[in-house]
């Protein structure tokens, strides 16, 4: 076993320290040359500049308890205000700033879990209603707190049938959401049918707009065809929007808005037997680190109305570049709608194995964001692609080529791993893999596991067994008659 990591006798030296650390990024991926598809928003050092100074402000800072750190406190009620403007929130709006948008919907969860207990307490089974592409942070609040959650296939569009949501309501439903935009391929679902259905059988509606919430209106702004998608819905009650993301905002940086105190009230969690004293919390953090709140603020006072659209204009003409050059790739096929920033692409049937086109780009030094269900790779696009959306598109033709000329690139790699999840025949097969992986990453060496490996040298017979068995197993279905769906057909 290789020796614990121990704190070191005597502190070092501030200087060597820095730089030692500096260099542990080498083998990042360079998101400030433009060559990350998702996971950082990035809009020059001249911002970052402006998030690194404010967050320093407020470093130590706890917004735990707002009697002590009023600024935080004030800076949190401007954020939620600003987003609640933008997103056209009548003036009973209120909201408040969480650390991400998993925790944004876990807490719209908990509130209207609990608003039906009190309401409707005879619910033992409570549900929430959903489209198949809503965030898994759904999933996550379903199983923290004991709600079902009824998912509903969306059709090839990626957008949900909100008659086929409304033959899913039941007695025990507490609660539909739907996405503006869905993570997988950017469309925004038809949250105007599905607000007058949230209307018509006496539901709350949240919109996760966690992705999209900060440019999804400036995209409307510049003439972007979609559906509405915030509070001018009328069935809308609630809408997450993360600021760290098209907010240009650091991590840790979102908001829950509701459209009045009736909603919001459920979430908080109050106790009053503890010896410590009493105790009040707006969200699932007790310490609340003040420099996300701060840069927040910071970020949406520094972009302006003016920065964000300037930004959004460059996000969306690189996605659109990025479309245009995807659809003159005869072997790959566009998914969902142009509603957003995100572009998606798979690929025609049989025509090349896009998990090894994945792994050849990533060779070529791309961030690579792989999907199942259909097969897939998705782009988040930033104004910071914008000026290497040709390099991109030239390195994704020559690994279409690459794979189409050797197509026993499918059994290596990332490939082989991607390859081996998309065709496993029962599902559970998948978790338990993924907790053997999650095991090995958190275990007392912290080791990363070699996912470049084999299956069938990493799994042990399990693995082995998919490999043999999960082509075998899809075809057989096939045979029969059986299709073999994924979330982006219609049921």
């Amino acid at each position: 076993m290789t020796p614990r990591t121990r704190i070191p006798r005597t502190g070092r030296d501030p200087a060597p320290l820095l730089a030692e650390m500096a260099s542990f990024r080498d083998h990042d991926v360079r998101y400030q040359e433009g060559r990350s598809w998702s996971l950082v928003y990035y809009v020059g050092e001249a911002h970052e500049d402006v998030l690194r100074q404010a967050q320093a402000l407020y470093i130590s800072a706890n917004a735990l308890n707002p009697m002590a750190f009023r600024s935080l406190k004030q800076m949190e009620t401007e954020v939620v205000q600003m987003t609640a403007e933008m997103l056209h929130g009548p003036p009973s709006c209120v909201g408040t700033m969480t650390c991400g948008g998993t925790e944004s919907l876990l807490l719209a969860v908990k509130a209207y879990r609990d608003r039906a207990r009190r309401r409707r307490p005879w619910i033992r089974r409570p549900n929430i209603v959903a489209p198949a592409t809503i965030h898994v942070a759904f999933d996550k609040a379903a199983h923290y707190f004991g709600v079902n959650l009824r998912l509903v296939p969306v059709g090839l569009d990626g957008q949900v049938d909100p008659r086929a949501m409304a033959r899913r309501v039941n007695r025990n439903t507490i609660l539909l959401a739907a996405s503006a935009p869905q993570y997988a391929n950017g469309a925004v679902d038809p949250i105007p049918e599905i607000g007058a259905l949230a209307e018509r059988r006496g539901l709350p509606l949240h919109v996760d707009a966690c992705f999209g919430g900060f440019i999804q209106p400036w995209l409307e702004r510049l003439g972007v065809s979609m559906p509405q998608f915030d509070f001018r819905v009328p069935g809308v009650t609630s809408v997450s929007a993360d600021v760290h993301k098209y907010g240009y905002a650091a991590k840790g940086a979102s908001v829950v808005l509701y459209r009045d105190m009736a909603y919001l009230k459920h979430q908080f969690f109050v106790a009053t037997r503890w010896s410590g004293g009493i105790y009040a919390s707006p969200g699932v953090l007790g310490a609340r680190p003040g420099g996300p709140i701060a840069g927040a603020w910071a970020s949406l006072m520094a972009m302006g109305e003016d920065g964000f659209v300037a930004k959004a204009r460059e996000a969306w003409d690189a996605a659109e570049k990025l479309r245009a050059g995807i659809r003159e790739i005869p072997q790959l096929r566009l998914l969902g709608q142009p509603h957003s920033t995100i572009v998606t692409y798979g690929v025609e049937e049989r025509a090349v194995d896009l998990y090894a086109v994945a792994d050849q780009l990533q060779e070529r030094g791309w961030g690579v964001d792989r999907q199942q269900r259909p097969p897939s790779i998705h782009c988040t696009v930033n104004a910071a692609n914008l000026p290497v959306v040709d390099r991109y598109l030239a390195d994704l033709r020559a690994a279409v080529a690459h794979v189409e000329a050797h197509p026993e690139l499918a059994t290596e790699g990332e490939a082989a791993m991607y390859g081996m999840m998309a065709k496993v025949p029962v599902r559970g097969l998948v978790g338990r893999r993924v907790l053997e992986v999650m095991e090995q990453m958190y275990g007392p060496e912290g080791e990363m596991p070699d996912l470049a490996a084999s299956g069938a040298e990493q799994g042990g017979p399990v693995v082995r067994a998919v490999l043999d068995w999960g082509d075998r197993a899809i075809s057989a279905a096939k045979r029969v008659g059986h299709r073999v769906r994924h979330p982006f057909e219609e049921p």
